[in-house]
């Protein structure tokens, strides 16, 4: 059975938040992997415009 992201909204301030998954390519085998974040809702399109640091 598959587990439910519902849970951390019940949390106070828990909508205040977005998973975002990003595609990370690596420069050793050049493979893709995903990155998965939780990021400040106002701060999602910095965090993709800006790529991780």
């Amino acid at each position: 059975m598959a587990k439910k992201v519902v849970a951390t909204l019940k949390v106070a301030g828990g909508k205040d938040w977005a998973k975002v998954i990003r595609t990370v390519r690596s420069e050793k085998t050049g493979a893709y992997t995903f990155r998965e974040e939780m990021v400040p809702v106002d701060k999602v399109q910095e965090y993709i415009r800006d790529g991780v640091k």
